[in-house]
């Protein structure tokens, strides 16, 4: 897979890659301003971050725009960079950025509309160009296409994606506009379909490979190595929980919703492992995906400047292999699973 000329994705960014996942610089939850989002890229860059994904959805348009202006005066060999389509951005009189839309508190006066044809991922390219200020966008990735978003309308969407969008992105690859595509998606059946219209370069996938579900482990994956195609693993926390731990006293979320009692009891038998051998849950989150040979990264989302040195620690910490070795005897993770650091 190669994403950027003359170098593969593992060469680009060392055999194990983090990313910054840029939403929460859309004002996903909350208010930033540019100063603190600049700030957050900034960071990133400094700790020696070269991996970035943004999304037009991302506070429509915000994000882009932010991640665009940090990233300008950068030598533009020295990262990747990832944005999406499926939905353009069409204009409305005003917007409110303390009124919560969709997720985020944006003044940005556009809304989404989802739009999976190949006029629609022309136009979704070349506006997320222009926002970004940026003559190249390495990965294209179809955003949300799926039955997790769309329900019954998805056969209509998917429809379009094989008959017109799918055909807009092979063109841009073959062009050379860009190096690589992909889906950007929370379900991996939406992947496995995906792989029947074309030749996918990669699947952004959240959440559907952490410490608490691995289902894509024994069917999904063995036919990502078939076709050529790396996972980008994004929510390796699961929405929050494998972040915050149940012991904090709030509300703990899982898949964007309150956490079910089975989730919580399950994050309890792997906490208790965890401070058996001194392990920060939140760093095993982090680094258990990587284990495995076809996911070539994880995507952090980091809303302040502080988050992305706590981020990177979490991400260097050293998690013994008893640990792994635990968590296979407890049936947490299947004996079969790879891990990280040579554990068994």
């Amino acid at each position: 897979m190669n994403l950027v000329p003359g170098t593969s994705w593992h060469q680009h960014h060392g055999a194990r890659a983090l990313g910054l996942g840029c939403a929460p610089l859309g004002n996903l939850y909350r208010q930033i301003s540019d100063g603190e989002a600049r700030a957050v890229l900034d960071a990133g860059w400094d700790a020696g971050l070269r991996y970035y994904d943004t999304a037009p959805f991302y506070g429509f348009g915000l994000s882009e725009r932010r991640v665009g202006d940090a990233l300008r005066a950068r030598p533009r060999h020295e990262f990747l960079l990832s944005s999406k389509v499926g939905r353009l951005l069409d204009p409305i009189a005003r917007a409110d950025g303390s009124e919560m839309r969709m997720g985020f508190a944006s003044p940005m006066p556009f809304t989404p509309r989802f739009d999976y044809s190949y006029d629609g991922v022309m136009r979704s390219y070349e506006a997320s160009l222009h926002r970004l200020g940026l003559s190249r966008i390495d990965i294209l990735l179809v955003h949300d296409i799926g039955r997790m978003t769309h329900g019954a309308d998805n056969d209509r969407h998917f429809r379009d994606l094989a008959e017109g969008g799918y055909r807009a992105l092979d063109e841009l690859r073959a062009a050379g506009d860009i190096s690589a595509v992909g889906l950007g998606v929370n379900e991996w059946e939406v992947c496995d379909a995906a792989m029947q219209i074309g030749r996918f370069d990669c699947f952004l996938l959240a959440g559907r490979y952490t410490l608490l579900e691995q289902d894509p482990l024994d069917r999904f994956f063995p036919k990502c190595s078939e076709h050529g195609a790396l996972i980008i693993l994004g929510g390796a926390y699961n929405s929050g929980i494998l972040a915050t731990g149940t012991r904090g006293g709030g509300e703990m979320h899982y898949n964007y919703a309150p956490a079910p009692p089975a989730i919580i009891a399950r994050t309890q038998r792997i906490e208790a492992i965890a401070d058996r051998h001194g392990v920060t849950l939140a760093a095993a989150a982090l680094q258990f995906p990587l284990a495995h040979p076809v996911v070539a990264s994880v995507i952090a989302g980091v809303g302040s400047a502080g988050r992305v040195a706590e981020t990177i620690a979490l991400f260097q910490e050293a998690i013994p292999a008893a640990f792994w070795e635990d968590m296979k005897a407890h049936e947490l993770i299947a004996a079969h699973t790879p891990v990280p650091r040579g554990g068994a």
